[in-house]
């Protein structure tokens, strides 16, 4: 097969670790930690070999065959190191989350922004159109995150849809599947019904759970067959709309953000908070639903500024210097 990757065991393990810590954190792409670490392509053309061919190699028993077409060992490994990379964010980097979330995020924010200077690099002959296509790219990405969430549906049709939608942003540079959901209104109805499922299993769980993670499948094939075709058609004009989509979605990540309107998660009801009171502890009970963007004096407790800067240097020199290393 043409897209085998020869990467390490090791090394697809840790570059699925790190996209399965990412997926666990609201406002960070897995497709972003795939494209810096250099197998993003390679994930594309490994999710578009899921087609008619397959099914012909199963029914023939070619199990050799089978391997080889699916890129085994490639996904294998990357899809254990993420099973552990999503056990490790939940417990790991939720405490960073809670304890230090502005040291994180700022490590996130040099990450994003170094990796979308990486990308534009990757970019052979920047022309016109290209700087039109990445303008295109930031405002439609930054848009996105101003966006207010809507009101979540438990009607079928829309909870499939919203699991084609959310399971793009799985190979999106730039754009949190989790984000998406919350824009769509529908983190409220399939998170909890996801957790009724592995703690209290019922019928209507299983029905909503379903049917989400069907929409999830289309939308995984159809979105990597776009992205790939793309990127072996147009690749200089998808690298600048993808470096816009990166570039533009810095704000979400942006170390110190005041909540602005919030979710109670037990009422469901939507406020606005008290910044006097509110309190980092309180996000057990709520989820922030929108939030602006402000200096360190102006953030509504300890912004940790020093730290901040010092791991967001550090985020943005990661990356530089794993280029470098690469170039060299």
């Amino acid at each position: 097969m043409k897209n085998q990757d020869r990467k390490s065991p090791v090394g697809l393990a840790l570059r699925g670790m790190a996209m399965g810590i990412a997926e666990v954190i609201p406002g960070v792409s897995g497709g972003t930690i795939a494209f810096i670490t250099g197998i993003y392509e390679t994930l594309l053309n490994s999710i578009k070999s899921v087609n008619v061919d397959l099914l012909t190699l199963l029914k023939t028993g070619d199990w050799k065959g089978l391997w080889s077409h699916l890129n085994g060992r490639f996904l294998m490994f990357l899809l254990a190191g993420m099973a552990l990379g999503v056990v490790v964010g939940v417990f790991g980097v939720s405490h960073l989350l809670e304890h230090f979330p502005e040291p994180l995020w700022g490590f996130f924010f040099g990450l994003v922004l170094a990796s979308g200077i990486y990308m534009a690099r990757q970019i052979t002959s920047i022309k016109a159109k290209h700087i039109g296509l990445f303008v295109v790219g930031l405002i439609g990405s930054f848009a996105i995150t101003q966006l207010t969430p809507a009101g979540g549906s438990e009607s079928l049709p829309f909870i499939f849809f919203s699991g084609t939608i959310a399971i793009s942003a799985l190979i999106l540079p730039g754009i949190s599947g989790s984000f998406i959901l919350l824009l769509l209104g529908m983190y409220s109805i399939i998170i909890p019904n996801v957790r009724g499922l592995l703690s209290d299993p019922n019928s209507k769980s299983l029905v909503i759970v379903a049917v989400f993670a069907c929409g999830c499948l289309v939308g995984l094939m159809t979105f990597s067959r776009v992205l790939s075709y793309t990127f072996k058609h147009y690749k200089d004009a998808t690298l600048a709309v993808l470096t816009g989509i990166m570039i533009g979605s810095l704000p979400k990540i942006w170390p110190w953000r005041n909540p602005m309107t919030i979710l109670n998660k037990d009422t469901k009801e939507v406020l606005t908070p008290d910044l006097a009171t509110f309190q980092l502890a309180d996000l057990e009970n709520i989820k922030v639903l929108k939030e602006a963007a402000v200096m360190p004096s102006s953030y509504f407790s300890n912004p940790n500024t020093m730290l901040t800067i010092l791991t967001l240097v550090l985020g943005f020199v990661l990356i530089l210097g794993a280029d470098l290393y690469q170039r060299r």
